[in-house]
């Protein structure tokens, strides 16, 4: 009897783009190089994003109508990975990471256990990284801890490897910035280890840095979201936790 069909790649890229026109097509162009697919998830951008890449060959793009965040985007792109790839490299389109430095995040993938491995950020004390992005990761990197997640160091990296189809099947309320944390800490309740490796990190000067990243709105939605999880640790029992996150095949 024949096995089942497997995906041909073991990894593609999964890229969601918001009114990322200045640095998507460079970003685009050095994923494409690393020889795997490119998968991009336009999230309703209102700019000329989509205008740069029309002329580069090799792409997937699918379309969000409106912006409906970064975390609905990473989920379209993981629904369609899935069909080509086993693990999702996801990428963030402002420039901030070198997609030459993937195979960091990819030596660090292990098919015995098949974890999500995590960027881990180096320089952020430098004089252009904003105190929101600070904050945030001392913020974010306790509250996955005390949500069940592991004990990580940097939780807001979005430079990451997602084993497929692991990570389709846990189910998240986040549709914004705060699925990124929200799928730490639930990997933790599935039995998918999380660990982390060094990568570099580059925030543009001033005004040539593009962030959608609202401070007290996005706060909010984490601090929402964590408030929900430890509740949910607190209450449920760790085997009951398990089987109500997981998405119907």
């Amino acid at each position: 009897m024949l096995s089942p069909k497997r995906p041909v790649n073991r990894f593609a890229y999964v890229i969601p783009v918001y009114n990322h026109e200045e640095m998507v097509a460079k970003v685009v162009e050095q994923a494409l190089e690393e020889g795997y697919p490119v998968i991009i998830v336009n999230d309703g951008s209102t700019d000329r994003s989509m205008e740069h890449l029309k002329n580069v060959e090799g792409l997937t793009i699918l379309h969000h109508e409106t912006n409906l965040g970064k975390g609905a985007a990473l989920k379209t792109g993981f629904k369609e990975a899935v069909k080509i790839a086993d693990w999702a490299i996801t990428i963030d389109a402002d420039g901030q990471h070198d997609p030459r430095e993937t195979a960091r995040l990819i030596s660090a993938t292990r098919e015995q256990d098949r974890p999500i491995v995590v960027g881990l950020r180096s320089n952020m004390d430098g004089k252009d990284v904003p105190w929101t992005s600070r904050f945030g990761r001392m913020f974010s990197n306790f509250w996955v801890y005390a949500s069940g997640g592991a004990w990580l160091r940097d939780t807001q990296s979005g430079f990451r490897t997602y084993p497929l189809p692991e990570i389709n099947r846990i189910k998240t309320r986040g549709n914004r910035y705060q699925y990124e944390v929200e799928i730490l800490a639930k990997a933790g309740w599935a039995g998918i280890p999380v660990v982390e490796t060094p990568i570099s990190v580059y925030y543009h000067p001033g005004d040539k840095r593009i962030s959608h990243f609202k401070p007290f709105l996005d706060f909010m939605r984490n601090s929402i979201i964590f408030t929900i999880l430890i509740a949910q640790r607190i209450l449920i029992p760790s085997s009951v936790r398990r089987k109500i996150i997981q998405n119907p095949d």
